[in-house]
């Protein structure tokens, strides 16, 4: 299915009424936030970036490996930094742009597992996983932009990253970012990409690809993950380097705590790629999470986690920034009502609040341990709901009907009135999995419940969904020039 141009509910919608933080709020975090910067530090365990944050006027200290610095020497680099960053699709689309208070929502990963389609098991996922999830989500209007969400685990890892990448890129024209696992593999992903926008010039201007690298909680940046951080920053290519503390565990027990130590650790990823490469387009990458105190598990489907992301859109903000966040992930370990509440309570939030990258909000299941087919076409119909919301009401004089209230008057009837056929489609959403048939036609229909008809219509968008695919000389030249690509591929 094709997105519609004139479809009402699309992604760039404009968010913020929902604001969990007051202007006073988000002025003590950041002001918290500079003092643990000034006090505490982070701690860069890379070389490399050690030396870069010295040589730009940072406090080092070589020995134990920690950053320190003011809150006028923070503020004068990120200033460099773009306040829009337009995220593109191969087709045009399917651009984001990432500007203000303006939402987009997508998958996220990556899962080690997936619940397989035909017999609903757990297995652990594969390349023909990824593909099928990008070529789902290719089709699912929603669904505004496709991250690598699994594993493929029958993979060396030196070539997971030239496969992941590729089979996502392959399955659909949305834009695809993903995280890394080899300096190598983002150096010929880069390669590639470049191949397919027609030079590495036209790739930079319209970058349809972008990398995902970590900082760690508490308060790190550890040497694997920065090192990637460093080859992506060489590749030229749009940035998210998300940290994702545990409230309670990795980091204070209090929201606003975690959120000044999230703010630390969101800047630091910042801070290089602009030390590094100034004006470099790099998102402020949230995914603060909390630690069920009972038992110590990760708890991915919380409403604190929602208040939080949603929080990161305001803190963002503060600094000019835009916005990587998560939301719609669940505790769930099949799609059932737990995966439909806790994922719409977060995405919600995080939409209202005018989040502009919000991921990780289709598909996954399991505190993010697996992917699910059936999510990713429920996730849809929750997304549609979510962007409905962000639109709001609209007041004017048409929508105020009084001349249709007057000339349908007292117990008459509107079904039929030209105004409802004007405004059916652009007024209201319709679930295409939700069942709002008579309990009878239900029965007649086979008395299907969510996750089954979900089910087949995933399996009918799979039989049936063609992607644009990748133009066969292209294809054959970096076949012929780029090593470890799997051809395995589903047609």
């Amino acid at each position: 299915m094709k997105a519609n141009r004139r479809y009402p509910f699309p992604g760039g919608l404009v968010g913020g009424a929902y604001k969990p933080l007051s202007q006073e709020g988000i002025e003590k975090i950041h002001k918290a936030t500079m003092k643990v910067y000034e006090q505490t530090g982070i701690q860069v365990s890379d070389d490399n970036a050690l030396k870069a944050f010295h040589n730009a006027g940072a406090e080092a200290d070589f020995k134990r490996k920690v950053v320190r610095a003011s809150e006028s020497w923070i503020m004068d680099k990120i200033k460099t930094a773009p306040a829009t960053i337009t995220l593109y699709g191969r087709e045009d689309r399917h651009n984001l742009e990432l500007d203000g208070y303006k939402v987009y929502i997508g998958t996220g990963g990556t899962a080690p597992n997936a619940l397989d389609i035909d017999s609903g098991e757990r297995r652990p996922s594969t390349l023909k996983d990824v593909q099928m999830a990008a070529r789902l989500v290719d089709a699912l209007d929603n669904i505004h932009y496709f991250v690598i969400s699994c594993f493929p685990n029958e993979l060396p890892k030196k070539d997971i990253d030239v496969n992941r990448f590729y089979a996502a890129i392959r399955n659909t024209t949305k834009h695809v970012m993903g995280g890394v696992y080899t300096s190598e593999g983002v150096k010929n992903v880069a390669k590639y990409a470049a191949m397919i926008a027609g030079s590495r010039e036209a790739l930079l201007k319209k970058p349809f690809v972008s990398y995902i690298t970590c900082v760690m909680s508490p308060l790190v940046m550890d040497k694997d993950y920065t090192e990637l951080m460093l080859t992506a920053i060489e590749t030229g290519l749009p940035l998210a380097t998300p940290t994702a503390p545990m409230a309670g565990s990795t980091s204070p027990a209090t929201l606003a705590g975690t959120l000044v130590q999230m703010n630390a650790e969101a800047l630091s990823g910042v801070l290089l790629t602009q030390i590094m490469d100034p004006g470099h387009p790099v998102l402020y990458s949230c995914v603060p999470t909390t630690t069920d105190l009972r038992s110590g598990a990760f708890c991915f489907g919380s409403i604190e986690m929602g208040i939080m992301n949603a929080a990161c859109a305001q803190l963002s903000r503060f600094y000019n920034l835009p916005n990587y966040t998560t939301a719609g992930v669940n505790e769930a370990k099949i799609p059932d009502i737990q995966s439909g509440y806790e994922g719409m309570a977060s995405t919600l939030m995080c939409a209202l609040a005018g989040s502009n990258y919000i991921h990780d909000a289709a598909g996954l299941i399991e505190s993010g341990m697996a992917i699910s087919y059936e999510q990713y076409v429920i996730d849809d119909d929750i997304l549609g709901m979510c962007m409905r919301a962000v639109k709001g009401i609209e007041v004017s004089d048409d929508t105020l009907a009084v001349d249709v209230i007057h000339e349908v008057g007292p117990a008459g009837n509107y079904l039929s009135h030209d105004h409802t056929l004007a405004n059916m489609k652009k007024e209201f959403f319709y679930n295409k999995v939700s069942d709002r048939n008579t309990r009878v036609r239900w029965e007649l229909d086979g008395a299907l419940d969510a996750r089954e008809k979900a089910r087949r219509m995933a399996k009918e968008i799979l039989a049936t969904h063609k992607p644009q695919f990748i133009d066969k000389a292209v294809e054959k030249q970096i076949l012929a020039t780029i090593p470890g690509i799997v051809q395995e591929w589903i047609d």
